[in-house]
């Protein structure tokens, strides 16, 4: 079946670094692949009680400044050149980044969104802070798939999923990591990190049904005994060099405690390997 790809642009080169990463790594699927500017207008609030309308200068303006950089985004990909497999539509949306990807997402219903994890300034406190760790925690319909600026594409050596076994897993929450490590022959690190002795009843029964879901693929299971989640994380993928994470984001559960903004600032780590944040359907 064929997947349709949300791809957030802002012209910057670490924009187009996730254009080409996507490229790469769906090289060999059919894919359609929408690229989306969210543009504002000078001068003018998004939440203001005046905002421009099409047909003023000031929108129109910012409106053709948007469509010409997807027209030279374009232009840039084919000559790269463009897989036969591969189709690609632009759209320029007046809004701001985050709520223009979760309408498109709705509205196109978009299997998965991939986006650098920085943005036109670099900044890390003001764009990783915002647009990235928003997208992954707040679009919830589909996956969101963030690509390091300085990451080129390569078939990651391992995808370490972090889990507490206590979420009640589905196949169809877990088939876009399925199919990842399927096209790039990556095996999955199963990670758990707590201080028990031992998983509970309910806990082994939820390991049986990752495994159930992780059927055909290669994977193992790992188990770390430390208070703290985010350490455990971070101590296993830097001992390892792995070059990929993936995990399901509970809403204001597990999310908030491995892939807070404290935690991006102070080690810098989801900058640096493509994270996969998942979603439980259920929340």
């Amino acid at each position: 079946m064929k997947k349709k790809i949300l791809i957030p642009t802002d012209f910057s080169k670490n924009a187009w670094n996730a254009v080409r990463f996507s490229s790469e790594l769906y090289k060999n699927e059919e894919v359609d692949f929408f690229l989306l500017n969210a543009f504002t207008v000078n001068n003018f609030s998004l939440d203001s009680m005046m905002v421009p309308e099409p047909g003023e200068k000031w929108f129109d303006d910012a409106k053709s400044h948007s469509e010409l950089g997807l027209k030279k985004l374009l232009q840039q990909i084919a000559i790269l050149g463009v897989p036969s497999n591969h189709r690609y539509f632009t759209k320029a949306i007046f809004s701001a980044p985050l709520e223009a990807v979760k309408k498109f997402v709705e509205d196109k219903d978009i299997d998965m969104v991939i986006a650098s994890s920085k943005g036109e300034t670099d900044d890390i406190d003001t764009i990783l802070g915002t647009n990235s760790i928003d997208f992954m925690e707040k679009v919830r319909n589909c996956p969101v798939f963030m690509i390091p600026a300085e990451a080129s594409f390569k078939e990651p050596n391992e995808i370490v999923f972090p889990t507490s076994f206590k979420t009640h897993y589905k196949r169809r929450e877990l088939n876009h990591l399925y199919d990842i490590s399927k096209i790039t022959n990556a095996p999955i690190r199963i990670l758990h990190v707590g201080s028990e002795d031992e998983l509970s009843q309910n806990q082994k029964e939820k390991k049986g049904l990752l495994e159930e879901c992780f059927e055909g693929l290669t994977y193992t299971f790992h188990f770390l005994e430390s208070a703290e989640v985010q350490t455990g994380l971070n101590l296993f993928t830097q001992s390892r060099n792995s070059e990929m994470i993936a995990f399901i984001n509970k809403k204001h559960g597990f999310f908030g405690s491995i892939f807070s903004k404290p935690m991006v600032k102070e080690l810098g780590f989801n900058a640096k390997v493509p994270v996969l944040a998942l979603h439980d359907l259920r929340n």
